[in-house]
């Protein structure tokens, strides 16, 4: 299908996807942001996450080829919304986000890895590598709902290679019951560092996109006496 063809369609008829994928056809590295916005986070929290998400967009943006290969989804929870869907970095618009309700997390987990699913049927589809996916969960509270399906969910596509999780706590955090979700050992945000956690991530998700899919990038240790994080 050409370009000529796709006007030629109805705006109901079009699949934006043959048009995003024939305009950009690199390998694709997809991150999946989970983010509390419960009323815990309001003030200072949430407006230092807010710009923190700007500057995750600003260092992404920093690397032509991240710009192109990195995207980003965005599933709030207080409640469960899907803020973002899959953008490369350079449509990407971070979000303000403002603090809401409770902590629904368990659900959060289960449709941020729903919409992974769904995005990664698509690359599929259209003949589109991609790296190991990302997903990024930053919360200050404990779920107030169901979790351990959730858990099981992540425990199983940690197996399978589907994705690496990650769990962040801000103050607050329930790091007990962050820890029956994640394979992987939660961190603890220092303070409200929350510029320092995205310029991490950007830089790792940099690194990712410039590698080999399927292979391991040795990422920068974010514990270290300069890091954003403790354990």
């Amino acid at each position: 299908m050409n370009e000529l063809d796709l006007l030629r369609q109805t705006p109901f008829e079009v699949d934006f996807s043959v048009a995003e994928f024939a305009d950009n056809p690199e390998p694709r590295c997809p991150c999946v942001l989970l983010l509390d916005n419960s009323w815990s986070m309001n003030g200072h929290p949430i407006i230092e996450l807010n710009q923190g998400l700007a500057t995750f967009k600003e260092e992404l943006l920093a690397d032509s080829l991240a710009a192109k290969r990195v995207e980003i989804a965005i599933v709030t929870f207080g409640p469960v919304q899907v803020v973002t869907e899959f953008q490369t970095a350079e449509h990407f618009t971070p979000p303000q986000l403002t603090a809401q309700k409770d902590t629904p997390m368990g659900q959060a987990i289960v449709q941020g890895l729903e919409l992974l699913d769904q995005r990664k049927t698509l690359y599929r589809e259209h003949g589109i590598p991609f790296f190991r996916p990302w997903v990024f969960l930053i919360t200050d509270g404990s779920p107030t709902d169901d979790w351990k399906a959730a858990a099981h969910e992540v425990r199983l596509g940690e197996d399978k290679h589907a994705f690496a999780f990650f769990a962040v706590g801000v103050e607050g955090a329930n790091l007990d019951v962050l820890q029956q979700i994640s394979v992987r050992q939660p961190l603890r945000l220092r303070g409200l560092r929350f510029r320092e956690l995205f310029q991490w991530l950007s830089n790792s998700m940099r690194s990712v996109s410039r590698s080999v899919p399927g292979t391991e990038v040795l990422l920068a240790n974010p514990t270290a006496p300069s890091g954003w994080a403790s354990v």
